[in-house]
C-alpha cells in the first residue's frame, strides 16, 4: 500500500508542475494573436489524439468503426446534436457488423 501511495503521490505532482509552472513563469497577459489562438486550440487537438485511436480500434471490425466514425463526422457537420451524433454512429456500426 505504501509504494502505491508513493506512485499516487509522485504522479499528482509529475502532472501538477506542466499545469503550474507556465503561470508561475510567465504572469503578464498574452498579447500575441497568434499563442492566444494556439492556447486556444490545444484541448481540441490532446482530445482529437487521444480519441482517434480509440475509435478505430472500438469494434472487432477496422471497417465498421470507420464506417461509424464517418457517420458520425456527418452528422456533426452538419451539426446535428451530440445525442444524434452517438446514436447514429452507434447504430451504422451495428448495422455494419451485422451485415458483415
Amino acid at each position: 500500500m505504501t509504494k502505491t501511495l508513493v506512485a499516487v503521490i509522485l504522479m499528482a505532482v509529475v502532472t501538477y508542475i506542466p499545469r503550474v509552472f507556465p503561470i508561475a513563469l510567465y504572469r503578464r497577459r498574452i498579447e500575441s494573436r497568434f499563442f492566444k489562438s494556439f492556447l486556444y486550440y490545444i484541448p481540441f487537438a490532446v482530445l482529437g489524439a487521444m480519441t482517434f485511436p480509440g475509435i478505430l480500434d472500438s469494434t472487432s471490425d477496422f471497417y465498421s468503426s470507420l464506417v461509424g466514425m464517418m457517420v458520425a463526422l456527418i452528422l456533426a457537420y452538419f451539426e446535428q446534436g451530440l445525442m444524434k451524433v452517438a446514436l447514429g454512429a452507434v447504430l451504422a456500426v451495428y448495422l455494419c457488423e451485422l451485415w458483415f
